[in-house]
């Protein structure tokens, strides 16, 4: 199987991005199943019903959310009309939504989709994500009902993301982190055939502070003190990401390729 995960969505330059460029990816490159992570889409806080549709409609699969799942006011409602938009599975528990769905590609392969957000250096304490992950796996065995598992985990810390790789190693497809919007070298399969990645980057113009108008977190930086609200930044965008291919009997990664295109960032083609 090929799947391609594309990293945090920022504002409209990212949107637009994917709106323009998926559509051809998918059938240039015979892709079988996409995952985007569209928390920051919508003025690089949260994701609207309105941005969602977007991003559904240019070839997502899938839409993962993270710790801004519900900053925009409507996605309270639509997560739970909507069975393709996942929020964290370790999320608050009367949050809407799910965490964690078995989708099915154009072949009838079942692809696992899963979200889980860290504790380490986050701004609230979340329940435990590798013991929310643990039960899921366990209840969708790789290879058996399922046979793809993309696991985003959306979190601060490196550590805690490699943490959640090696746990998931021979259980995944792939682990991918999200979050931090600065794409990592490191892309790997691990010992027991699982892909990792410890964060896709963002699909967003990265002539930014991680995608946000230079100008304000410039000035906080250097002065302490606040002027206006953070924007997203509007110049091209790269779309960051990673392509994994699968052993449909397995489910585990046999090839992995990281992602740049466009932007300001190198490409890279799988």
């Amino acid at each position: 199987m090929r799947i391609l995960f594309l990293g945090d969505v920022m504002g409209r330059a990212g949107r637009a991005a994917i709106v323009e460029r998926l559509p051809g990816l998918r059938a240039e490159w015979g892709l079988d199943f996409v995952v985007v992570n569209g928390e920051n889409a919508s003025s690089g806080a949260g994701l609207t019903a309105e941005h969602a549709k977007a991003l559904l409609a240019a070839g997502a699969d899938c839409l993962t959310l993270g710790d801004h799942a519900f900053d925009q006011k409507d996605m309270l409602p639509f997560i739970e009309q909507e069975s393709r938009i996942l929020r964290p599975l370790n999320f608050a528990k009367l949050a809407p939504g799910r965490g964690a769905r078995l989708f099915s590609d154009a072949r009838g392969r079942k692809v696992l989709v899963a979200q889980v957000l860290g504790q380490v250096f986050m701004k609230r304490p979340f329940d435990d994500p590798f013991s929310a992950i643990d039960g899921v796996l366990k209840a969708h065995p790789l290879g058996g009902l399922a046979q793809a598992i993309v696991v985003d985990v959306h979190c601060e810390a490196t550590s805690e993301k490699m943490a959640m790789g090696h746990w998931c190693d021979g259980r995944a497809s792939l682990v991918v982190g999200t979050h931090t919007h600065v794409p990592t070298g490191d892309g790997q399969i691990l010992p027991g055939g699982t892909g990792y990645l410890s964060d896709a980057g963002m699909c967003g113009d990265y002539n930014s502070v991680i995608g946000m108008d230079k100008l304000e977190p410039l000035r906080r930086f250097v002065t302490g003190m606040p002027k206006e609200r953070f924007t997203p930044a509007n110049g091209p965008a790269t779309l960051s990401g990673i392509y994994v291919e699968t052993d449909d009997r397995s489910g585990l990664a046999v090839k992995l390729r990281m992602i740049r295109l466009g932007g300001r960032l190198e490409e890279a083609r799988p």
